[in-house]
């Protein structure tokens, strides 16, 4: 008998510092929660995953300049494709409307 008493203390024991580990974890999270929110948190983390994205972006472009060079071109003809199609072709032409489009011939 005093072997499952002596056990059941022990136990007691056990459960008894959990119980003191867990409620040690609630008060460091309220306490850290006091300090900074969860939505707070999870902004600085995107924030931080934004700054990582942005410096490999910067590392990788002065890696590959020419091809950046490239890239910013044919966007830039892109956007001028209009003016650019107007430039170069004749405005007696009826294969190009006005808009520099090829018009369909029905």
């Amino acid at each position: 008998m005093t072997d499952l008493r002596h056990r059941m203390l022990e136990d007691r024991l056990v459960r008894d510092s959990a119980r003191a580990l867990v409620k040690a974890d609630i008060e460091n999270l309220r306490s850290d929660l006091a300090q900074k929110s969860i939505g707070e948190r999870a902004f600085g983390r995107i924030a931080d995953g934004a700054i990582d994205v942005y410096d490999e972006a910067v590392e990788v472009a002065a890696d590959h300049k020419g091809a950046l060079a490239a890239i910013v071109a044919a966007l830039a003809m892109w956007f001028a494709r209009h003016p650019l199609i107007a430039m170069f072709s004749d405005p007696d032409d009826e294969e190009f409307g006005e808009s520099g489009t090829e018009q369909d011939h029905a």
